[in-house]
């Protein structure tokens, strides 16, 4: 039989293989669902001090906005 792990935000049990396990700062985490990691990790941004995640904050939504921009210019029409 496999492993069960409770979920950090809910507390429902779930098998290994299933739900989200994450290592971060050295604490495993775990949800059973998408939502209930989002709900958690919604919660640590908005309670962390953006003195320390906001360099981190900006260096990501860059990333994803020229992945965004990359494939706005692929789907534009040639003539």
């Amino acid at each position: 039989m496999g492993n069960y792990f409770e979920c950090n935000t809910c507390g429902r049990p779930f098998k290994e293989g299933q739900g989200i396990i994450l290592t971060v700062a050295g604490n495993k985490l775990f949800f059973h669902s998408k939502a209930c990691a989002f709900k958690f990790f919604k919660e640590v941004m908005e309670n962390v001090d953006s003195e320390y995640l906001g360099k981190d904050v900006k260096e990501v939504y860059d990333k994803y906005q020229k992945i965004i921009d990359l494939k706005k210019k692929k789907a534009e029409k040639k003539i």
